[in-house]
């Protein structure tokens, strides 16, 4: 069946132009001011936008194994209603997915209940236990990455071998960088607020300091090493030195850490996540990140909990919150909205950026898949946890007004949201 998505403004090559645009067998099939659309079923989008569907490598869908926690149905719905076509599933699952066989159980759930795309990771090490490596090789073909996301590589020379092994598979290594030795039970930073509270920090070190010696190790290897959700000013430092210098590194960082600094936070597992929230020079260097290039995307790290797992304050809630549904309208709001960057370089940060570097997607094109989302730009509203598509509840940003509403999700021309 042939649609035509009519009345909309159109990402197209960086910029938005008023145009129809006509999808056919999964494929986008024309892209013009006006589309012949006498056999096609129209669908009236005035007013709204129409880009790219956002892409999210960093994404929590607890199949197998933590599926009362989510689901990957639960999960990928979530992705819909937040404009996302493709995520990227991180591989702290039981079983972790280290080999062609562990690494089928997902695949198979994925195949049968995945709403959006959905790559995968494999572990870097053999049950992510960080002790021995994992089989790379068998499963370089199917995975986007690997990752041992959720625990650090402790290791100088685990780290080494890893890179050297992906670069021979032309494979990505997506590094969870949280040095063990300094993390000391810790449930937030260590700053002002868990002073204030008698609550154990989280020293910025712990991140940074395994940052650093990767940095060198992907410099000595030539792998390319890519930089999970970074959370300190220097952090962002090191990144942007080691690009300068050469080094094949690119890095994500979260919305909450755009957003907040940890003046912000409250007694609640909905500000818990790892890493921490930090403080606000911390925030300001990431935005700073942002603007220059150092940071390259925007992932959401999206991880639902149960209620009760996070209904126990900072000290003892789990560690992780939910992204997907608020990521584009929050950062749109705060960030496109008050000028701290353009709508261009948002669609960059959250399409282009990470389909270049992992692979994914496609922009809006004639020939391309019809992987797409529509917002309403205007429509404002406030965050209710409890519309939620996926299972996850919890979120800073609980309570949020906002603007930017997703009204259509489609992939490979298949409506997978709509309201």
């Amino acid at each position: 069946m042939k649609q035509v998505i009519r009345g909309a403004q159109v990402y197209i090559n960086n910029h938005l132009s008023k145009a129809d645009v006509l999808m056919h067998d999964g494929l986008i099939a024309d892209i013009s001011p006006v589309v012949d659309c006498s056999d096609a079923q129209v669908l009236d989008f005035n007013n709204c936008v129409i880009f790219p569907g956002l892409i999210d490598v960093h994404v929590h869908l607890r199949e197998p194994g933590f599926s009362f926690k989510e689901t990957i149905a639960g999960g990928t719905a979530a992705a819909a209603a937040g404009g996302y076509t493709t995520v990227c599933s991180m591989p702290n699952l039981k079983p972790a997915p280290d080999s062609p066989a562990t690494l089928q159980e997902q695949l198979d759930i994925i195949q049968k209940d995945a709403l959006v795309k959905v790559v995968p990771y494999g572990t870097i090490t053999v049950q992510r236990a960080g002790k021995e490596l994992a089989d790379l090789e068998g499963m370089a073909d199917k995975v986007a990455g690997f990752s041992d996301d959720g625990s650090g590589i402790q290791t100088a020379e685990l780290m080494h071998k890893a890179m050297l092994k992906a670069r021979s598979l032309g494979k990505i290594i997506a590094a969870h960088c949280e040095d063990m030795a300094l993390v000391r039970g810790g449930c937030i930073h260590d700053g002002e607020f868990a002073k204030a509270h008698d609550l154990p920090g989280i020293c910025s070190e712990s991140e940074w300091g395994q940052i650093k010696r990767d940095l060198v190790l992907a410099d000595i290897t030539k792998c390319k090493y890519h930089v999970c959700h970074i959370s300190t000013k220097e952090s962002v430092e090191l990144i942007r030195k080691a690009k300068a210098a050469g080094v094949d590194v690119t890095c994500e960082t979260a919305p909450h850490y755009l957003v907040f600094n940890d003046g912000d936070l409250l007694d609640e597992g909905r500000f818990k996540m790892n890493p921490p929230i930090r403080e606000e020079s911390d925030r300001l260097a990431l935005l700073e990140g942002i603007k220059d290039g150092t940071i390259d995307m925007i992932a959401t790290d999206h991880a639902p909990h149960t209620e009760e797992e996070k209904s126990r304050g900072l000290k003892n809630s789990a560690m992780g919150i939910v992204g997907l549904e608020t990521a584009f309208p929050v950062l749109y709001t705060e960030l496109v909205k008050k000028g701290v960057i353009t709508l261009e370089k948002l669609i960059e940060l959250m399409h282009t950026n990470p389909s270049n570097r992992f692979g994914l997607g496609s922009p809006l094109a004639v020939g391309n898949p019809a992987d797409l989302c529509v917002y309403d730009l205007e429509e404002e509203y406030e965050i209710d946890p409890a519309t939620f598509k996926g299972a996850g509840r919890a979120t800073p940003f609980a309570g949020r007004r906002v603007f930017g509403r997703c009204k259509l999700t489609i992939v490979n021309g298949k409506t997978v949201h709509s309201i």
